[in-house]
């Protein structure tokens, strides 16, 4: 594995920061104590620092050389609301939250990275160290967008990496297209006259028309989109009632659907309004659907294929080739980082985190970012920026 000396040397460092943002974890725009720590660092290593977007995110802007090419690496920086069940002497010291995806490993690497670049300079152009905030769930890439990111940060393209359990520790896997699929949910609100349990005649039973409105959501995979075409479509939750013997007024359903392509999204989001609009109808029960509460929705994570080229070449320089996976499997996660896709070409590459046993996966209440790839993914920031500044 090709890493170079200063970058090794930098383990120890990156090992400290990593457990230090994993004792303390902040969620979604909530992380004011994460961006100062990180700040802190940026700062101390010479780099111009600008706070603010998107509430607590932070760009860090480092230039070598004369060229005018700019170059952006994003990290994200919160944690879920889970309480962890491991017992490190660096677990979370706040009660219900932990980094439970790697965002602190993430945040150390880039941090790694900045660290070196800032001493070594070996590029010739600029680069903006993005520390996002609100990953999961929140869209903070989208809010650091609509705050002027890339108008304050021009970049030219724009990179972002995630720890993945199962891919072996220190390889790479990464591709042009979808590499995570877009994020839809939905929420359903069905209203019908709510009656005696002993005389469901005299009411309209919206228990009933949810429950085949349920199956008949299961349908749109396997009955509307192309086999060729990866979707899924779940219903995660059902509220409705509070005693034994009253039909209710109303249910409510919500859900969710994932596939990689906007024109199936447009499918699936049509053909749901269409099934709860005609199933409801005929129960003579009224619907009402919303999308995305709270602009929660993900589009496609898709990547360009010049930039994914210069980062397999950087991964295969750090990893090998034998060690970068160029054909893996999209995943049905989602991932925020698709609005930067949006905006400018770039590239989303997974850094292998190692086995999952022992429930180490992602969102688990055991999970733990593996520190012995920490200079690995430092060194591949180092070599991306290298190879495409020249």
């Amino acid at each position: 594995m090709a890493i170079a000396n200063d970058i090794k040397q930098l383990h120890a460092d990156m090992r400290q920061w990593r457990r230090h943002l994993h004792q303390f974890p902040e969620t979604a725009f909530e992380e004011t104590e994460t961006a100062r720590f990180i700040a802190d660092k940026l700062t101390s290593f010479g780099l111009d620092i600008h706070l603010g977007l998107g509430k607590t995110g932070i760009v860090a802007a480092l230039s070598a050389g004369n060229s005018d090419h700019k170059i952006a690496l994003r990290a994200d920086m919160d944690a879920l609301f889970i309480q962890e069940q491991n017992t490190y002497t660096y677990k979370s010291r706040h009660d219900g939250i932990m980094h439970a995806c790697g965002h602190d490993g993430h945040s150390a690497m880039l941090l790694g990275a900045a660290k070196y670049l800032a001493d070594n300079r070996n590029f010739n152009g600029t680069v903006y160290f993005i520390f996002q905030p609100a990953e999961e769930g929140r869209a903070g890439a989208r809010q650091m967008i609509v705050d002027g990111l890339f108008e304050k940060f021009p970049a030219d393209c724009v990179f972002g990496m995630h720890n993945f359990p199962d891919i072996p520790s220190g390889h790479f896997a990464v591709k042009p297209g979808a590499m995570m699929a877009s994020f839809d949910c939905f929420e359903i609100t069905i209203t019908g006259q709510a009656t005696h349990a002993a005389m469901p005649h005299l009411g309209n039973d919206a228990i009933v028309a949810s429950a085949q409105l349920i199956n008949a959501l299961q349908t749109i995979v396997s009955r509307t989109i192309n086999p060729a075409d990866p979707a899924v479509v779940s219903i995660t939750q059902i509220h409705a009632g509070n005693t034994w013997n009253a039909i209710p007024e109303s249910v409510m359903l919500r859900g969710t659907f994932r596939c990689f392509s906007s024109t199936v999204q447009t499918t699936i989001a049509n053909k749901i309004t269409q099934l709860v609009n005609s199933i409801c109808g005929g129960f003579d029960v009224s619907a009402d659907i919303r999308f995305n509460p709270e602009n929660a929705g993900y589009p496609v994570t898709f990547n360009t294929e010049a930039e994914t080229a210069i980062a397999l070449k950087a991964a295969q320089a750090v990893a090998g080739e034998d060690c970068v996976n160029q054909q893996p499997i999209p995943s049905m996660g989602s991932e925020d980082f698709a609005f930067m896709l949006q905006k400018k070409p770039g590239c989303y590459i997974w850094i292998g985190n190692g086995s999952s046993e022992n429930s180490c996966l992602l969102h688990n209440p055991h999970y733990d970012f593996n520190d012995e790839i920490l200079p690995v993914g430092a060194a591949y920031w180092v070599k991306l920026v290298e190879m495409k500044l020249v």
